[in-house]
């Protein structure tokens, strides 16, 4: 039921309405001749509070405020992939083409295109009985991505007819009989942006996101439905991580959502995504990837529903039995328009001025991701794993966004200004970062890579641990002060850190490594650690075993195309032994 009021005051993006007693809370609402878009999000009375997702420069008392009776939603259905949408679903390719380069407020364009026709192939046939999640047909909307469509939430009952061909998403493709009357269904449907997507139950995360970088994957791994956050400060990464996991991370589809963020750098995402070639397909990465660009010049109030937007996208997907990838770029822009909303509210402010609930926000968000039995009678498992990226100001992550994240995140991949200005990327500080899923992948990983992939890992990040403290004696009083064992760890875990966790984005083969090669690589570094040290027990030279010509074998394996891993790893462990066995019992030099 819609509502009609008129503007009593305005504070910039925040409008106060009377009037307004027959609207609800979350409703949508057009404000002032303009037709603004505007969100319910405070009632007073007859008085509510608006969030205006767009410039309110020129409104007055007076103008009127028209409740559409619905809360904020997005429109589902063929046409998501390959878009550009701003915050609140507006296609930003289609706005261009009415108002030029320059956002215009008031504008009113449709989210999925209305003229352009989808070839629906139907799966039920009349007869059927159908409940919601149930599929009913399938339009291939990209070369790369087949959609489902399936019965909307709370229709259920038998298909009383089911159409074939090319229609558009309003066009009736399907009319089921239910107790309630027939039901006429369309290949959109449309789901309020704040409230999560039902499925039947949530399952177990065991398995991992595979994401082709091996700081990830071997050290600080996210399950496929978990949850992980990245901050780090200026010039430290996080953008590139996010574009290497969009490209690289075993996922079906990809929601992108720049919040706040720089406009150069989302120009940069828009240009470079199209460009991208999918190296599972050979295509371009669009054809699987659903963009969200909200910059930080942009009404920051529509920062706010941009996150939202981005997962009921992603949840929508997931319901079709794929695995999506999110990324939010930043979550830390998104708490800053919250917090600039509450002041305008008036709220009582929380620690650095932020709302008190921002944790419960956060939460609220983080919590949609996971991995699903979808509803409907084919039992689809569907899962949608969430990676943020978090901008504290000059990097301190004790402030209260980093901190109220991680308090929700299994997975901290800590960026590193110090490792960033050294070159060494990712620069994901080993030290400080964590994985919470390990315990629940160990099976995972020790049944489909190798049987001791873990115990191989835990290996390598005791040696990072131990040269961690080694190093503070050495800038004390020297390297000549450490025993020969120590020496060895130090350049054993040198090795890891040069040779395996550094990864070049921009090589050809280093930029993705598969598990396999992972795993080998592993073996090599640690095949030198206890080869050298048995040798030391044995007598062997030191310096020599610092200058053995294989050292620099194993460092260019990561070089190593896929096909040759296998030969090459042989090579290097027969070098190994021999230079090895080269150096005991010689003089020293």
């Amino acid at each position: 039921m819609s509502s009609t009021g008129t503007i009593k005051k305005v504070a910039g993006p925040l409008v106060i309405a009377s009037g307004m007693r027959d609207a609800n809370m979350s409703d949508i609402v057009r404000v002032s001749d303009k037709r603004l878009i505007g969100e319910i999000i405070e009632m007073h009375g007859d008085e509510a509070s608006i969030q205006v997702y767009e410039e309110t420069s020129g409104l007055g008392p007076g103008e009127p405020v028209e409740s559409t009776g619905a809360p904020m939603s997005v429109e589902l259905g063929p046409g998501l992939i390959t878009s550009i949408y701003d915050g609140i679903q507006r296609p930003l390719d289609d706005i261009m083409k009415i108002s030029g380069n320059n956002l215009q407020r008031g504008v009113e364009v449709a989210s999925l295109k209305r003229d352009k026709k989808w070839e629906f192939v139907p799966v039920a046939k009349v007869g059927d009985e159908v409940e919601a999640g149930d599929v009913l047909g399938t339009v291939q909307e990209t070369a790369v991505v087949e959609q489902k469509i399936m019965v909307p939430y709370g229709v259920a009952g038998t298909v009383k007819e089911i159409k074939a061909g090319e229609f558009t998403v309003e066009e009736v493709v399907a009319v089921v009989s239910t107790k309630d009357g027939d039901k006429e269904l369309t290949m959109m449907q449309k789901w309020p942006v704040r409230k999560g997507r039902p499925y039947v139950k949530k399952l177990p995360l065991d398995a991992p996101l595979v994401t082709g970088q091996r700081v990830v994957d071997t050290f600080f791994p996210i399950a496929k439905g978990g949850v992980a956050a990245v901050p780090g400060p200026f010039g430290s990464g996080k953008t590139v991580i996010q574009h290497q996991l969009a490209k690289w991370a075993e996922a079906d589809i990809v929601v992108y959502i720049g919040c706040g963020e720089r406009g150069n750098e989302m120009t940069d995402v828009l240009n470079e995504f199209p460009e991208l070639k999918d190296p599972k397909t050979g295509r371009s990465l669009m054809e699987r990837t659903v963009l969200i660009a909200n910059t930080s010049d942009m009404p920051f109030a529509a920062r706010e529903a941009s996150i939202y937007t981005g997962i009921t996208i992603a949840e929508y997907f997931r319901d079709m039995g794929y695995s999506v990838a999110l990324m939010a770029d930043s979550t830390s822009r998104w708490a800053e328009a919250l917090r600039e909303m509450s002041g305008r509210l008036e709220e009582m402010p929380g620690e650095e001025g932020y709302p008190a609930y921002l944790g419960s926000r956060l939460a609220e968000f983080y919590e949609r991701a996971g991995r699903v039995q979808s509803l409907g009678k084919d039992a689809r498992e569907g899962s949608l794993s969430v990676i943020g990226a978090v901008s504290p100001p000059g990097g301190d992550t004790s402030e209260p966004v980093s901190q109220a994240t991680l308090r929700i995140v299994k997975v901290f991949w800590g960026l590193d200004s110090a490792l960033a200005y050294k070159r060494h990327f990712p620069a994901i500080n080993w030290l400080t970062s964590y994985s919470l899923y390990l315990d629940n992948m160990q099976g995972w990983f020790n049944s489909v890579v190798a049987e001791d992939w873990m115990s191989d890992r835990q290996r390598m990040m005791s040696l990072l641990t131990e040269e961690a403290a080694l190093e503070e004696i050495v800038q004390m009083v020297g390297m000549d002060a450490l025993s020969p064992s120590d020496r060895l760890k130090m350049e054993a875990a040198r090795s890891i850190r040069e040779d395996f966790l550094h990864q070049n984005s921009f090589h050809e083969v280093d930029t993705y490594t598969p598990l396999r090669k992972q795993y080998l690589m592993m073996k090599l570094v640690l095949a030198f650690y206890d080869q050298a040290n048995e040798a030391l027990a044995k007598g062997a030279s030191m310096k020599k075993l610092l200058v053995m010509d294989v050292r620099e074998r194993i460092g260019r394996y990561k070089y190593t195309a896929v096909e040759n891993i296998e030969t090459e790893y042989e090579k290097i462990m027969s070098e190994l032994k021999e230079e090895i066995a080269g150096t005991i019992g010689k003089e020293d030099f």
